[in-house]
């Protein structure tokens, strides 16, 4: 064998390690194949069909039971639509919101407003029209200030005063009745109910029958109470241009009432008697 061809031998032995060195890296860096994964468990929980608002009773259209992914399903969730029919909510719920057994009213509690009355409270309507509920804007949810203006019968004169005598008062609802006027004819009468304590409720009833009330709307979040001495009508024309307006003088009972004369009155004294002299 000559050097010639043993010079070959070796380049093509090599040539061929190399390349097969080349083709196992190729290899060895190919992803493996994935495994299928395991099918994940899944729980039947009810939840709501549709936006439900507290108060209503569910039946079987508001709700539909669906596969809830995972483990972490949330606590007092149920898991059959039979459970939940009849029951009243006493809390809103949104679509697709787990039904939780922590806001559903008993199934012998029915439902409607008693339902969603928290422990301790009261539940009492007020008459409102356009002006007292703040042109529509009090709802349900909404949170207000109750104003009451009043003559005081023990001030020992006539001057309106206006106090809010309730703060941050929470409004169950907001709906319409209808009730007689006063020639016996049918009217639409706008009531909004408010959730007030034993104390407040019995407040609120002696305003209505002893004054005028305004409910006065709140922010949301506007939760601190505030103290103020009230509005009397004397203070309030104190505060217009000019000062207080020109006032007659009283009457008292059994006299009859001083008249300006023109020209000029002396008075004289003569003898402990007394008279009056008119120029």
């Amino acid at each position: 064998m000559t050097t010639r061809t043993l010079i070959v031998m070796v380049l093509a032995l090599g040539s061929g390690g190399i390349a097969g060195y080349s083709a196992l890296q190729l290899f060895q860096r190919q992803p493996a194949p994935l495994l299928a994964a395991e099918p994940r468990s899944s729980t039947q929980v009810v939840v709501a069909a549709r936006d439900l608002a507290a108060g209503e009773v569910l039946g079987e259209d508001d709700v539909r039971a669906v596969d809830w992914p995972g483990d972490a399903v949330p606590a007092g969730y149920a898991q059959a639509v039979p459970e939940v029919i009849g029951r009243g909510l006493m809390q809103a719920v949104r679509t697709n919101e787990p039904l939780l057994d922590s806001r559903l009213a008993d199934r012998n509690g029915y439902g409607g407003l008693a339902i969603v009355i928290p422990e301790g409270m009261r539940a009492i309507g007020v008459r409102v029209d356009e002006i007292v509920g703040v042109a529509g804007f009090i709802d349900r949810g909404t949170r207000v200030d109750v104003l009451l203006t009043i003559d005081p019968p023990d001030d020992g004169r006539s001057d309106h005063v206006t106090r809010i005598i309730l703060q941050n008062i929470e409004v169950a609802a907001r709906g319409q009745q209808i009730e007689r006027d006063p020639e016996g004819r049918p009217q639409t009468v706008t009531v909004a109910t408010l959730l007030a304590s034993p104390e407040d409720a019995e407040r609120l009833t002696l305003a209505m029958q002893q004054g005028k009330i305004q409910l006065a709307l709140r922010n949301m979040i506007d939760v601190k109470e505030v103290r103020t001495t009230g509005a009397r009508m004397s203070r309030l024309l104190e505060l217009l241009p000019g000062g207080l307006p020109a006032t007659r003088p009283r009457t008292v009972a059994g006299s009859a009432p001083r008249t300006a004369e023109a020209g000029t009155t002396v008075e004289l004294f003569k003898g402990g008697k007394r008279a009056l002299i008119r120029f």
